[in-house]
């Protein structure tokens, strides 16, 4: 793990089925996530095919994608027919999911002082991860039912697919970002610049940096989605069930009235 504190870098012959995984794209802009489910194969949520971000407003016209029309124009052999047509939870193989990129692990129940060492967000978070065979049945089950809703950047992408088939964790309030730690880690990052009114507290440009950081830290610690006391543990079936978006909100407004708190698969 020490070593993680550098770079999350992983070898493909050391990935195990039920790995969350990640690959960075256009210049370390954003991250694409996925879970990896064994045999070179990877289960992701996209907007579409070869559309892994993406708001559904103008603003996307200014976001880049991961896919260029050469490579959109070429299908993969092994799994351009598993994702033909689809949108939503996809799989294909592990090359069409790095899409030339390098291979990242996410790591899960890491401590604090390693969480706050990681300046990047979306590598690592403090929740525990559930076993392997749990991860896989979630991820292939909304493979299968195509139950975890429509794409969006802030709400509901890629990172927080991934997230949710480890943990089963669903964001119980309405009005915040999902479980995305690139986007908490964003967030963070403003509110530390824009919001606080510490910066005020000191003139000199070491302690201007200082106080930053901290409002920075902060944000990104209590924003995690092992800290954040707004989410609760949904089965996939539940999730499944209960897919258009109203009553999503519903059953998991339900299930943190009640606390549910018994492990999901």
């Amino acid at each position: 793990m020490a070593a993680g504190v550098l770079s999350n870098s992983v070898d493909r012959e050391d990935l195990a089925a039920g790995d969350h995984i990640y690959s960075w794209r256009a210049a370390y802009l954003y991250a694409h996530h996925g879970i990896y489910v064994g045999d070179g194969m990877v289960i992701h949520f996209t907007r579409a095919a070869g559309h892994e971000i993406g708001t559904g407003t103008f603003l996307d016209s200014f976001l880049f994608s991961s896919s260029s029309p050469a490579a959109a124009a070429t299908t993969c052999q092994r799994c351009g027919h598993l994702a033909q047509g689809r949108e939503g939870v996809v799989m294909s193989c592990l090359d069409c999911f790095l899409h030339g990129g390098s291979l990242y692990l996410f790591h899960y129940a890491v401590s604090p002082a390693f969480f706050l060492a990681k300046a990047r967000g979306g590598t690592c978070t403090l929740a525990a991860s559930d076993p392997g065979h749990v991860v896989i049945h979630r991820a292939r089950y909304l493979l299968d039912k195509g139950g975890f809703g429509a794409y969006s950047l802030f709400k509901n992408n890629c990172e927080d697919f991934a997230i949710y088939c480890k943990t089963g964790l669903l964001v119980e309030t309405a009005f915040s970002v999902g479980r995305s730690g690139q986007l908490a880690s964003l967030t963070a990052a403003f509110s530390a610049v824009a919001s606080s009114p510490l910066r005020f507290l000191t003139t000199s440009a070491g302690g201007l940096a200082l106080v930053t950081t901290g409002m920075y830290c902060v944000g990104r610690y209590v924003s995690d989605i092992g800290v954040r006391r707004d989410v609760v543990k949904i089965p996939v079936q539940t999730l499944v069930a209960q897919a258009t978006p109203a009553a999503m909100e519903a059953e998991v407004a339900a299930a943190g009235a009640v606390g549910a708190s018994s492990p999901a698969c």
